[in-house]
């Protein structure tokens, strides 16, 4: 583990730098859309392949994952809750509420995740901290009820969206909570994409496609940059909730909600709103005393 000095600004960096993957996934999946993937078979294949990237990257390192039972039962957990159920929802809500809107919903984990953490005493109260993610709580609330009062979307797949953040909370306590003994970040964050990428093989049972696009170079494309995603982004994932915790590591939403939404609007050509604007504003406020509050608590 690095000294204690240099775990604030690792742990900014890692957070900045997982945040901005994040926002990028939202909308490569708009493009895959567009280049004819179906959401989940997008989902499954890249979830698949990154898996085994860091499956790879695990053996060379001479960190191979445990299979053991209470291992298999994590990994399966955390797939299902930080990876099949809440990816799945976004993906398949992309396409009808936009990236810019499913970007900012990655806003909402900070608050759920303090709040869970705090009922199971694995946090203490900090004011500085509170009010942090209570700010940036108001602009996903800003956020929502702009996009709800539009009506430009389903109503349907705006709660489908806004569901994402829930999981991904429940996904951050789960893994800090059940951590196993002695079992480095790199050892776990294979079995948690493969269990999530095995979890989604059943909607297959429900006429769901999972055929990979082999027909186009555009969609092969996609596949492989989301799939090196995946396994960038949750090499580092494991690693910054070690050196930080849970609380701090669920504020990668709030960069990627800022990062995904600014790319939608910037090159995607989606529209903004003053909902949009005024939530991003508050999102970042609210990172920003967060994030300063964890860097410092990071020092051990």
């Amino acid at each position: 583990m690095p000294g204690s000095r240099s775990r604030p600004f690792l742990a900014l960096s890692l957070l900045m730098a997982i945040g901005v993957m994040m926002g990028l996934t939202s909308n490569l999946v708009k493009l895959a859309g567009n280049a004819g993937w179906q959401p989940l078979a997008y989902l499954f294949w890249s979830l698949l392949g990154g898996g085994l990237l860091l499956l790879l990257l695990a053996w060379l390192r001479g960190e191979r994952p445990s299979m053991s039972l209470p291992q298999q039962r994590y990994y399966l957990a955390s797939g299902l809750l930080s990876i099949a159920v809440p990816n799945a929802l976004l993906f398949s809500a992309v396409g009808h509420v936009g990236a810019g809107f499913a970007s900012m919903c990655l806003a909402f984990p900070p608050l759920i995740t303090y709040l869970l953490a705090l009922a199971l005493r694995m946090e203490g109260l900090s004011r500085i901290r509170l009010l942090g993610i209570c700010i940036g709580l108001s602009g996903s609330l800003i956020l929502a009820l702009g996009k709800l009062h539009g009506g430009d979307s389903p109503t349907l797949w705006i709660l489908a969206a806004l569901c994402v953040p829930v999981f991904l909370a429940l996904g951050n306590i789960y893994r800090s909570r059940y951590w196993p003994h002695g079992a480095s970040p790199l050892s776990l964050a294979p079995g948690m994409l493969l269990g999530g990428a095995l979890l989604l093989v059943p909607m297959a049972g429900f006429g769901i496609h999972l055929e990979p696009r082999l027909d186009s170079t555009a969609a092969l494309a996609l596949l492989a940059l989301q799939t090196l995603l995946f396994g960038m982004i949750y090499a580092l994932f494991f690693m910054l909730q070690k050196l930080a915790g849970a609380v701090f590591l669920s504020q990668i939403g709030s960069v990627a909600a800022i990062v995904g939404a600014a790319i939608a609007i910037g090159l995607l050509g989606e529209r903004g709103s003053l909902s949009m604007l005024l939530a991003a504003l508050c999102i970042v406020g609210g990172v920003l005393l967060v994030a300063w509050r964890g860097a410092k608590s990071a020092r051990g």
